[in-house]
């Protein structure tokens, strides 16, 4: 719905394809962040614990590539503007929360990736992840709040409160599920 509804933004007007690009890249990497706590969670109908958990790496990486795709985009539309929010100087405050939303998927990715090599248990795996997440989802709703562009208003909100919802429902059940085993 966010996506589509972005579609119809007259802000889109002026703008160059590539930058239309880099903001439904940004729009669809948030719909995966409300998808991502229901996978993990084993709550998607019809999917057993192992393709939910398959799933959830596959999304995991789609994740990365939007994000890459929502920051390469608005490099070669404006790459002052993003080697601001790099470093921090940016004047918008949503730079610094996409900025700090982005490093933690890609560290997120990274250390999904070496976890074996740098002997990361799974519990050590686990716990370091849902931290990640939290930085991630919450990184990423400040930076869309604090943005008035061309994700529609109604859409960008509802979206952001289920993002929040299903986020919480699952670090509960984690955190009742994991106090029943200790």
């Amino acid at each position: 719905m966010p996506i589509v509804a972005s579609f119809w933004s007259p802000l889109h007007a002026w703008r160059d394809p590539i930058y239309i690009v880099a903001g439904l890249a940004g729009i669809a990497a948030m719909t995966l962040l409300f998808v991502q706590p229901l996978l993990a969670g084993s709550d998607l109908p019809g999917l057993n614990p192992a393709q939910s958990a398959r799933i959830h790496r596959i999304v995991g990486s789609l994740l990365v590539v939007m994000v890459v795709t929502h920051v390469a985009g608005l490099w070669i539309t404006s790459p002052p503007d993003v080697v601001d929010a790099l470093l921090f100087a940016s004047p918008t405050p949503f730079s610094a929360w996409g900025v700090i939303a982005m490093w933690a998927v890609f560290i997120s990715a990274l250390l999904f990736v070496l976890r074996r090599r740098l002997k990361l248990s799974p519990s050590i795996w686990k716990r370091v992840h849902r931290g990640l997440a939290v930085v991630i989802v919450g990184g990423t709703i400040v930076h869309a709040l604090l943005i008035v562009g061309t994700m529609e208003t109604v859409s960008k909100g509802l979206l952001n409160f289920l993002i929040v919802v299903v986020f919480v429902r699952q670090a509960y059940r984690t955190n009742v599920s994991r106090g029943r085993r200790e």
